[in-house]
């Protein structure tokens, strides 16, 4: 019984979901989570990619993933 009802459910949301326009399901789809020193400035430029890493190594959080290790 709960599988069929939780079915049910399922196929209602999927069909309610259908009909939404594109621009819904964009605004739905992406959430921005801030990400510290990488959202503080508009853009970053650097010479070479060693000076890039070393950058991400120094100046970004571990958990942001940029650096060598986490």
């Amino acid at each position: 019984m709960q599988k069929t009802s939780q079915r049910l459910e399922w196929v209602q949301e999927f069909e309610a979901a259908r009909k939404r326009p594109l621009h819904v399901h964009f605004n739905n789809a992406f959430i921005h989570t801030y990400k510290p020193v990488m959202d503080d400035a508009s853009c970053r430029s650097f010479n070479t990619m060693r000076e890039y890493r070393e950058w991400c190594e120094e100046k970004l959080p571990k958990w942001l993933g940029y650096g060598k290790s986490l």
